[in-house]
């Protein structure tokens, strides 16, 4: 017991010891982790607003003028049975040309073109895709369907936007391996720093038979503690912003969520917590590695 408190001590005393470079490795560390959790938050957020966009964007199953009522009904029972459909509506030749009629309302000559022909616009199958990807196959089917006149559907708008969601993907991890190699870089730059201040108290205890473990586990606790401090102060900046963000911009456009599940923030902040830890004692482990005064 005496042994293990004398090690933490050391780890603290450390700390204190050379307080301008700690400051700036915990600095280094927390500015790493916070770009890396906001870039997270910002991929959750992107994630969410996607999967709610996505369902917005249907394809349009325009719809012979001859089906009769019982076989629309058949119609639509068997698109909404497919494994790809989410979910499938109908949109009868009267309510057609009411949606057309808001859509153009800034149209002068379609509109004239409506008024003289209210039957001009067919009735419809609204599709909702399960999944973005595979609206193309719902297409297809569709086209192959008989009863159908005429299919359209978003398919620029949903490329792009599972184009963005993939690059940002790609792009957010790229970022946490940099940031996360800098920090251990500059964790181990920090220890190994207090490894030279400390060399001589250093070698006197290693000429006293004090074992490795005992003089290289307060550097270890150090790195880690550095590592910590780093990520809870990134975890703490990061929620805060994004409450403040949540509960500031009221005026954000209904099709824009900002919000994020708290389960979420929870387990990513303690990745990141876990990620600060490790981080610390990678640098620790670098620095005791490659120092001559602690090899052994």
């Amino acid at each position: 017991m005496t042994q293990f408190s004398y090690i933490i001590k050391e780890a603290f005393n450390n700390l204190g010891r050379n307080l301008l470079v700690v400051l700036g490795a915990i600095l280094a560390v927390f500015i790493s982790l916070s770009l890396t959790f906001g870039s997270v938050v910002i991929q959750e957020v992107v994630r969410v607003n996607t999967i709610q966009w996505a369902q917005d964007v249907r394809v349009i199953a325009f719809l012979q003028d001859d089906l009769t009522p019982q076989s629309t009904a058949e119609l639509q029972a068997e698109v909404a049975s497919w494994p790809q459909v989410n979910d499938v509506f109908y949109v009868s030749k009267q309510d057609a040309y009411a949606e057309a009629l808001v859509l153009f309302s800034n149209n002068q000559a379609i509109l004239r073109v409506l008024d003289e022909s209210p039957d001009l616009i067919p009735a419809s199958l609204r599709v909702q895709p399960t999944d973005p990807d595979e609206y193309e196959l719902i297409v297809t089917r569709l086209e192959a369907t008989p009863g159908v006149l005429q299919v359209e559907s978003a398919g620029d708008a949903i490329d792009a936007m599972i184009a963005i969601r993939d690059g940002l993907q790609i792009v957010f991890w790229l970022l946490a391996v940099a940031l996360g190699v800098a920090a251990v870089a500059l964790i181990a730059n920090t220890i190994h720093m207090a490894i030279y201040a400390r060399r001589e108290e250093i070698e006197i205890m290693r000429l006293q038979g004090a074992s490795n473990w005992f003089v290289r586990t307060p550097f270890l606790i150090e790195g880690a503690l550095e590592g910590l401090i780093g990520a809870a102060l990134a975890v703490t900046a990061i929620v805060g912003i994004h409450r403040l963000l949540v509960g500031q911009l009221a005026e954000v456009p209904d099709w824009i969520n900002l919000a994020i599940e708290n389960d979420f923030l929870l387990r990513q902040g303690a990745l990141v917590l876990l990620f600060g830890v490790l981080a610390g004692l990678a640098g620790s482990s670098l620095s005791l590695a490659v120092h001559r005064t602690l090899r052994s």
